[in-house]
């Protein structure tokens, strides 16, 4: 695409050089090269502050909302041209568009889900997770014309939030894996969180598909917000219309799943380990089969996903097997890696566990819901670690968790973390859970 054709999408006005460009950075220190940087404006940070910077370092353009040195194009608001650009190019896609959301599980599900659809053909999705209203825009430049369906994620941080990214994916299916307690400080309650993951479902045609876990405790309020569109569920129970019939952990990175659509069964095995990530193979599966994929090629195509990385990560030195869980936490993820951990065998099971942020009124709650489980799951050892972590660290010992097993430690101090880690034997299994911010996978041993 040639800049011109750019500043045309996003409504905004080129200064400088026309010229074909490669893709878009928004971080300054990635490979600026035939690129157009995006001048995001932060809390901290103002990347309009880096225009020469990445311009010299052979960016083709920077997109700002004031004037800068060089090759640019300006917008009124970055946010809105964003908007217009994604819009202008999703309305040159024709195949189903998969929306999902959730409190946990989104980006996972993304990559079962695409994998799910890939006998459909080419899939296009959402890199990683690049689901906010800077970078969720840019899935539809990476199209090429081929693909059959996209599945497009979108995070939440606040009202109004997946509301505008679903303006611009404009999804045929939408697919909300739980109403839980991620990121529940931006709108204070799991009311609240519903409420804003629903904007996903009021996004959708008339005739569009709502798709939600069956065992949810907001399923109720999920299909009232559906508002008469079709709904399809997942999960356990027999009610479900995509059921997990079975499911067994086989190996430390890859599980056994059986599922059932429509009175046929069908088994695969995928590169994950727990119920949670059973769950998350139904909901994929059933957006596939929403999207117009045979049930059998679905579950076939689930074997094969490729995990995303920081997500149950299997990482085996020196005979032990640490599971590394730490691209992001919250009391339900946590919970949900501890159970997958009971399922490995191994000569001891520990755990790092790391504080969770954006809980806000919750915090204390929520840690302590951690801890308690860590306790009644008779846990070998366990490691809390961060200040708010501390009444998880007090629940535990309050559920019966005897204090030579629990350690805490209320700074982040990865270097105590790495010993601790690195005090793992052979057989033993080790999970590290915990907030982006806390960056514990630095400290597992290499």
């Amino acid at each position: 695409m040639r800049l011109s054709e750019l500043a045309r999408r996003l409504g905004g006005e080129l200064s400088g050089e026309d010229r074909e460009f490669l893709g878009f950075t928004t971080d300054s220190r990635e490979d600026q090269t035939g690129r157009v940087f995006l001048a995001i404006r932060g809390a901290r940070v103002d990347g309009h502050d880096y225009a020469a910077q990445v311009l010299s370092a052979g960016a083709a353009a920077v997109v700002c909302e004031r004037p800068v040195e060089g090759t640019h194009i300006q917008v009124s608001s970055l946010v809105e041209g964003l908007a217009a650009f994604g819009r202008s190019m999703r309305a040159e896609f024709q195949g189903p568009v998969l929306g999902i959301t959730g409190s946990t599980g989104k980006t996972t599900t993304k990559e079962l889900a695409a994998a799910a659809l890939s006998p459909l053909g080419p899939v296009l999705k959402t890199r990683g997770n690049r689901n906010t209203e800077y970078t969720s825009p840019l899935v539809w430049f990476e199209a090429d014309g081929g693909e059959a369906s996209a599945v497009i994620e979108m995070g939440m941080r606040g009202l109004g939030q997946i509301e505008h990214l679903a303006s611009i994916a404009q999804p045929t299916v939408g697919l909300i894996t739980v109403i839980g307690t991620g990121h529940i400080e931006m709108v204070g309650s799991r009311e609240g969180i519903c409420q804003a993951k629903t904007e996903l479902f009021r996004a959708l045609p008339a005739d569009g598909p709502c798709l939600f876990w069956a065992e949810d405790d907001f399923a109720g309020p999920l299909r009232q917000e559906a508002a008469g569109r079709p709904v399809l569920t997942f999960g356990f129970s027999p009610e479900a219309d995509m059921r997990v019939v079975g499911a067994r952990t086989e190996a430390a990175d890859r599980s056994r799943v059986l599922l059932s659509w429509q009175g046929r069964q069908v088994e695969a095995v995928i590169p994950m380990v727990g119920r949670h990530q059973a769950l998350n193979a139904a909901a994929a599966a059933l957006a596939a089969v929403a999207c117009g994929a045979e049930f059998e090629a679905a579950v076939a195509g689930l074997q094969g996903v490729e995990a995303p990385p920081m997500r149950m990560e299997m990482r085996r030195v020196n005979g032990a097997l640490f599971v590394v869980d730490t691209y992001n936490a919250n009391p339900d993820s946590a919970c949900a890696s501890l159970r997958a951990l009971m399922e490995l065998p191994g000569a001891r099971r520990r755990a790092v566990l790391g504080e969770m942020k954006e809980l806000g009124d919750f915090s204390r709650t929520g840690h302590q819901m951690v801890g308690r489980l860590a306790a009644e799951l008779g846990l070998d050892e366990i490691l809390f670690v961060g200040s708010a972590m501390e009444a998880g660290y007090e629940e535990a010992l309050r559920a019966g968790c005897p204090s030579e097993r629990a350690e805490m430690i209320a700074e982040v101090d990865l270097d105590r973390v790495r010993a601790w880690l690195e005090r793992s034997g052979e057989g033993d299994v080790v999970l590290i859970k915990g907030s982006r911010a806390l960056g514990l996978e630095g400290a597992v041993p290499c």
